[in-house]
This record gives structure tokens, C-alpha cells and sequence, in this order.
């Protein structure tokens, strides 16, 4: 069984709490798979969500990198990932992707689609779509015990 939820963030000053929700929300999740179309807003969201776990590093789209890192004091590094520019899953086993995943680290993964056989049970599944207002929707599925 999985629980949904849905955030509407109507201004960027509204992502501070719709990532503080989000985390409240999946507390005990790690995965998150970000879904959105482009210039949806997917590393910003992100970058709110890294800057609410404390990550004192800048918080950059890995687009060319494909993961970046980001250190938390006193915690395990978070990892970014942008899979945009992958064509094969095959990719993924060359830089490790599995290991990160089965890390136990926060993971956050935009342009997913190709990773999803890889992906957890226990992965939240964030689709973030751009309103005619500009306004943002943020909905999110929680995995649920079966």
C-alpha cells in the first residue's frame, strides 16, 4: 500500500516548507526519485531539501558529473544524481550506482526513468509539474508496508 500527498508551492518561498514537509513525510526513506519535465524545478526542490539536512556544500545539478556529493557535519554525505544525458543502464553499473543506493546515504535522483528497475521499494517517488500560474505541484508517494 502506498500513501500519497500532494503540496502546492505557489512561490520559491514556499519550498523551504513544502521540503521540510516532504522530509517530515518520508521520514526513514532515503530514495528519492524526482520526476518533472524541464525547468520544472528539480534541483531547486533539492537543493532546499540538502540545504534542510544541513549540507554545507553548494548545491549544483550533477548534469555533466552525474552525482555529486554533498557534505552534512556531523552526518553521512548526501548524494545528487542527474541521469538526463543517460542512454543506457549499463552507465549506471559503470560509476556504481547500485552501491550508492545500498549506501544508506539520502539519495536524490532526477531524470530517474532509466534507473527505475534499480530502484528500492522503499524509493519515494516525487512528480513535481509546472501550473499555467507558474505555481509548482508537488506530489509524492510514500511506499507503504504490504
Amino acid at each position: 500500500m502506498q500513501r500519497r500527498k500532494l503540496l502546492k508551492v505557489r512561490t520559491l518561498n514556499n519550498l523551504p516548507a513544502a521540503a521540510e514537509q516532504l522530509l517530515n513525510d518520508a521520514s526513514g526513506f532515503r530514495i528519492f526519485a524526482i520526476y518533472g519535465g524541464m525547468g520544472a524545478g528539480k534541483t531547486t526542490f533539492i537543493k532546499e531539501i540538502c540545504h534542510h539536512l544541513g549540507a554545507a556544500d553548494s548545491v549544483t545539478s550533477p548534469t555533466f558529473t552525474l552525482v555529486n556529493e554533498y557534505m552534512v557535519p556531523g552526518a553521512d554525505s548526501i548524494c545528487h544524481f542527474d541521469f538526463y544525458r543517460i542512454n543506457k543502464i549499463t552507465e549506471l553499473y559503470d560509476f556504481g550506482f547500485e552501491e550508492y543506493i545500498d549506501s544508506g546515504r539520502y539519495c536524490f535522483i532526477e531524470w530517474p526513468e532509466i534507473s527505475e528497475e534499480l530502484l528500492p521499494d522503499e524509493c519515494v517517488a516525487v512528480w513535481i509539474t509546472t501550473e499555467e500560474d507558474e505555481s509548482r505541484t508537488i506530489e509524492y508517494t510514500l511506499p507503504g508496508i504490504t
